[in-house]
């Protein structure tokens, strides 16, 4: 019997539970300047690299369930189009504090209702940040909150994260 795509895809079962690591590429020595950018400025935690693979240069870094692999290339080109998205838990806290250090922040009003932006790594690699919309759809909702305690979890007062969502909403 010959099976169709359309049928194949009816019966299949899904083959893949979770992704386990993204990599990107970064240029030879560039170890240091990606420490002081993955670590200290978008706060992520070094991970040890098995020895053999420590051998290779490049580091691992993780932040929650959020797994980074940086790789040494010899001919190291940037990825611009490629590129890891990131839901962040503080969206507003980690774009306040990319600026603050005078990184280029891109927003994107391409999604209806999808807060994000894209920003490029030390090397010029292309990262997407998006805002963590469940997180802030609970909070928004709950009338308990105070203004101190969205302050506290990095979620925006209430007045601004409602004229937030018009803006995203808006008709372009």
């Amino acid at each position: 019997m010959r099976r169709t795509a359309r049928s194949a895809h009816r019966t299949c079962v899904s083959a893949f539970v979770s992704l386990d690591h993204v990599q990107l590429a970064i240029p030879v020595g560039g170890e240091a300047d990606a420490r002081r950018f993955y670590c200290d400025l978008l706060g992520m935690e070094e991970i040890p690299k098995p020895p053999a693979l420590a051998a290779r240069g490049g580091l691992w870094l993780r932040s929650g369930g959020v797994v980074i692999h940086l790789g040494v290339e010899a001919d190291f080109r940037a990825a611009r189009k490629a590129h890891p998205a990131l839901v962040c838990a503080s969206y507003g806290a980690l774009l306040a504090k990319l600026r603050a250090a005078g990184l280029e922040i891109r927003d994107d009003h391409e999604l209806p209702g999808v807060e994000r932006c894209h920003i490029d790594d030390v090397f010029g690699n292309r990262i997407e940040l998006i805002a963590d919309r469940e997180r802030v759809d609970r909070v928004d909702g709950d009338p308990a909150v105070t203004d101190e305690q969205r302050d506290e979890w990095n979620v925006p007062p209430l007045a601004e994260a409602k004229a937030q969502a018009e803006r995203m909403n808006a008709p372009k």
